[in-house]
């Protein structure tokens, strides 16, 4: 029988780094985050930066401190992001609203395809950065579900860290970056790392506030049949792959409409039809990553399975609301 092995993502090296050099903090934020410009607010600063990042798949986890007040700004954030004061406090905005607070009891929320700016993190405060993949956190709450959800995901600006899930899941994503910084952690077990990157994903779901927390909180539905999970599997793994359903079905162990029967109940839609919401939304990540002159859309389409330059379009706008090129050139709202 066919099998497509699933494709794992090495664990990064983590980052460890003590500076008092500005231009060494930016490109820090830079290359683990995003593009960034840093003013310092002080009169004569002494910069006392200290940075621990590690990547576990598709979240990037960062403990960091400047040790100097300072504003940064960003250009649209290209994913979901959680800053969690550990000391001190912060104040923030996004795109056209007002000001808000981070603070040890309430953490600052970010939503991606927004201007992002810190007007003001204070010299003692020390936080820890959570950024989670796009496609990451929309698919998952489409497999909690068990089925599609409007995008984008519309998370609330704040999070009580102080009490409940807001401070389980600080105390999670603190033992994945402590474990993370060590050469021997269990982090770096792929049994292990799996679970703790879905654990981290998932609890995000259930303790920040957005539309579709209330339905993740009711019993949860009878799970999805073994032959339905190696399909999806199968295609998580390898979206660009030319799979046909009579492959999948092969991969899975049963009959083509047994196969798509199982997808009608448990995925609510054809299997093919979750093959191209899979392949849509590595697409819609890859344009959001990547600059005008670096790639052209019908590249990264073909690189995911997409060989109709018209049926793909189509799809996509449906999708996220903008065409491919809109998201490319960042110039979706």
């Amino acid at each position: 029988m066919h099998q497509v092995s699933a494709l794992r993502a090495e664990l990064a090296r983590p980052v460890r780094l003590r500076t008092t050099d500005l231009d060494e903090a930016r490109q820090v934020i830079r290359q683990n985050f995003y593009s960034n410009v840093v003013d310092l607010l002080q009169p004569s600063p002494v910069l006392s930066g200290h940075f621990a990042v590690s990547r576990l798949r598709r979240v990037t986890i960062g403990a960091l401190q400047f040790g100097a007040d300072l504003r940064m700004r960003f250009g649209e954030l290209t994913a979901y992001h959680v800053d969690v004061p550990l000391t001190g406090s912060m104040v923030w905005h996004q795109g056209g609203l007002d000001p808000l607070l981070a603070t040890v009891d309430e953490a600052a929320v970010f939503q991606p395809g927004r201007t992002t700016v810190l007007d003001r993190w204070d010299g003692d405060c020390r936080l820890l950065a959570v950024k989670i993949e796009r496609p990451e956190l929309e698919l998952q709450l489409e497999r909690l579900l068990n089925a599609p959800v409007r995008l984008p995901l519309r998370l609330e600006p704040a999070m009580d860290i102080s009490r409940g899930p807001g401070r389980s899941w600080v105390r999670l994503v603190r033992m994945v970056a402590e474990d993370a910084q060590t050469s021997q952690g269990l982090v770096r077990h792929d049994l292990v790392a799996d679970r703790l990157h879905e654990a981290v994903v998932t609890g995000l779901l259930l303790a920040a506030d957005h539309p579709y927390r209330e339905r993740l909180a009711r019993p949860v539905p009878p799970s999805r049949p073994a032959p339905v999970k190696r399909a999806i599997d199968a295609m998580e793994a390898h979206p660009e792959h030319p799979f046909t359903v009579s492959a999948l079905a092969e991969i899975s162990g049963v009959g083509i409409r047994q196969l798509q029967e199982g997808f009608r109940q448990h995925a609510g839609m054809p299997p093919m039809d979750y093959l191209r919401r899979i392949r849509l939304a590595r697409v819609h990540e890859e344009l959001r990553r990547k600059e005008p002159g670096q790639v052209t859309v019908t590249d990264v389409a073909h690189r995911w399975g997409f060989t109709h330059r018209g049926r793909f379009a189509g799809a996509y706008r449906r999708r996220y609301g903008v065409t491919p090129s809109a998201t490319l050139h960042k110039t979706q709202g």
